[in-house]
């Protein structure tokens, strides 16, 4: 325990906060004949799968599914958005700006950046009167 480390010695309180904790976490139990390291929890883990690093478009998104970042590189920013093209868009919608911000607020709080660089890398277009968004390619 922390006992063990190269350290002053815990004061009763502190080593029971500490025992507590630590038992809270499950990584010992107490028996009769004291304190035990419980090995349930790490052999768990040891022998748990791999984690498994994210790839493509899901590098770049949190827990939740939305983007926690946009990527330096142009292509993978670009991938990330074809992405989000692909899970907001269907070809031949015309969408106003309020339709296409509420598709885009699943994926991000600021909006205006996403549909912003959704232009520039031209996978979303206006539309001839300005107050419209497309697919490029689609009939607008």
């Amino acid at each position: 325990m922390a006992e063990a480390m190269a350290g002053p010695p815990l004061t009763t309180a502190r080593r029971e906060r500490a025992v507590a904790r630590l038992a809270e976490l499950g990584l010992v139990r107490e028996t009769d004949d004291g304190l035990v390291f419980a090995d349930t929890l790490l052999r768990g883990i040891l022998t748990d799968s791999p984690v498994v690093k994210a790839t493509g478009p899901a590098r770049f998104l949190d827990g939740a599914g939305r983007i926690d970042r946009f990527p330096v590189h142009d292509s993978d920013r670009r991938e990330l958005l074809a992405w989000v093209v692909a899970q907001a868009f269907e070809p031949g919608e015309v969408l106003s700006e309020k339709q296409t911000n509420e598709r885009l607020v699943r994926f991000t709080d600021d909006v205006a950046v996403l549909r912003r660089y959704l232009v520039d890398v031209e996978l979303l277009e206006r539309t001839r009167s300005g107050s419209e968004y497309a697919l490029v390619g689609s009939e607008a």
